[in-house]
């Protein structure tokens, strides 16, 4: 049995915790799978990089509105793929040299829980006097009849495929159907979404969530309230039969993407056997310090938290690496503030309450919708589907959430952010700050004003 000061369960974010105020303890990272977790080899950064791709080849098909007049003449898959993950996959290696090199021990087995604060890593069971607990997520594959007999893809194998496929079929409605229906089918495939509910991203904003719905059902098929009953091969692919408000229909595809949600890894870990406290979900109990329920184990990330986001991960490795260094004066952090976006087209970014959630929980608000096309920037794209929506309390003025849907949107919302995350009113963010004109940050400017 080894002994560490630190063991590190999870080489994703949780490696960010080790810095050089850490360098003096003997520590040990355990990573059956690639440094760099979900959001370097099969999440955020590869995922991005076909986004950006596909922007590029919808820009060409789209620009005669402008009157540019261009096509794309082919998008070669394997080209883009191979650009991308000559760049990502070296890095595992010499992340694992480089902890190596600096007297980290490495171990590449899985590891799982046998008792409290003792693991088993392959054959050797290891101990610590700290634990950093962030072993992440994983795609979630619904029951549904004859999913286990045919060959289908999700998150984490759809970007390695070897060619890209005349059609898809996709199951799932959430932001990673979003952003990879945007990438096929600009690449060329035909697709098909298959949705449980009334609307596509249902989670964001009511209103963008229904705009986006809109949009997206110009592009390609989307069957909604729908649900897969059955999923059967066939020579040229799969089928599946899916139950519509209308009927019975049956999907054929080339190419099956399964992304109906993640679950935390903490099952694989046998975080219970830890002494670890799980909620329903599977995720583990800690407190805003991210303590959990064993002293001297910490944990963060996907495993944790709902989120799902690596910028939180990235808080909370901070977080804690400042607990682990500053056991006296412990940091929190508050997920109150917790912006995502969906890099799909339209591009959308949300931070705060959406307009359902502040009925639901009959908060006053006050909100206000303004068109890109309110602003000059809005001409120049010839823009008629995208807007910013602001909530602001009508007491004290605060910005209680805002929603965009359109170019640039994760960019334009970062200081409304920034306005909910030091307390600042509607009416200084609107008025206190200059917008560049004729930029597009006007149409933000315009909806904080009206406000």
């Amino acid at each position: 049995m080894r002994h560490y000061d630190l063991v590190l369960l999870g080489a994703g974010s949780g490696n960010m915790v080790l810095t050089a105020e850490l360098a003096h303890l003997r520590t040990a990272i355990v990573e059956p799978d690639r440094f760099g977790g979900t959001c370097l080899n099969r999440g955020c950064i590869p995922s991005k990089m076909f986004v950006v791709t596909a922007d590029a080849a919808e820009g060409a098909r789209e620009a005669a509105r402008l009157g540019v007049h261009a096509g794309v003449e082919r998008v070669d898959w394997k080209a883009i793929r191979d650009r991308i993950f000559h760049r990502i996959d070296p890095l595992h290696d010499s992340a694992v040299d480089y902890r190596r090199a600096n007297g980290i021990d490495v171990f590449t087995e899985p590891g799982r829980f046998i008792a409290p604060k003792v693991v088993l890593a392959g054959s050797e069971e290891i101990t610590a006097d700290t634990f950093v607990v962030s072993v992440g997520s994983r795609p979630t594959v619904p029951d549904i009849p004859g999913l286990d007999g045919v060959p289908y893809h999700t998150s984490d194998t759809v970007m390695r495929i070897d060619d890209l496929p005349a059609s898809m079929a996709v199951i799932g409605g959430g932001f990673i159907a979003a952003e990879f229906g945007h990438v096929f089918s600009s690449f060329g495939t035909d697709l098909t979404i298959v949705q449980r509910g009334p609307r596509l991203l249902m989670a964001e904003d009511e209103q963008v969530s229904a705009r986006f719905t809109e949009l997206v059902s110009r592009r390609h098929r989307v069957l909604l309230d729908a649900a897969v009953t059955s999923v059967e091969r066939r020579a040229d692919g799969v089928a599946l039969t899916v139950t519509c408000p209308g009927g019975d229909q049956v999907v054929e595809a080339e190419t099956l993407l399964v992304c109906v949600g993640r679950r935390p890894n903490t099952d694989r870990l046998d975080a219970a056997a830890g002494g670890l406290a799980l909620d329903e979900h599977g995720h583990i109990v800690t407190d805003d310090a991210y303590r959990t329920s064993v002293p001297g184990v910490w944990a963060l990330g996907d495993a944790v938290n709902h989120f799902q986001l690596k910028h939180m991960a990235n808080a909370e490795s901070r977080v804690v690496q400042h607990n682990l260094l500053h056991p006296q004066d412990v940091k929190t952090l508050s997920n109150r503030v917790a912006p995502h976006a969906v890099f799909t087209s339209p591009q959308i970014a949300s931070v705060g309450l959406t307009e359902q959630e502040a009925r639901r929980r009959k908060i006053e608000y006050l909100v206000s919708v303004r068109d890109y096309a309110d602003a000059a920037y809005g001409w120049a794209l010839e823009d008629t589907t995208s807007f910013v929506k602001v909530l602001a309390n009508p007491v004290d003025r605060t910005i209680l959430g805002a929603h965009i849907i359109g170019p640039q949107a994760a960019t334009l919302i970062q200081p409304l952010i920034q306005a909910m995350s030091l307390g600042q009113t509607a009416d200084q963010v609107a008025r206190d700050v200059l917008y560049i004109h004729p930029a597009l940050t006007e149409a933000v400017e315009q909806a904080l004003l009206d406000l």
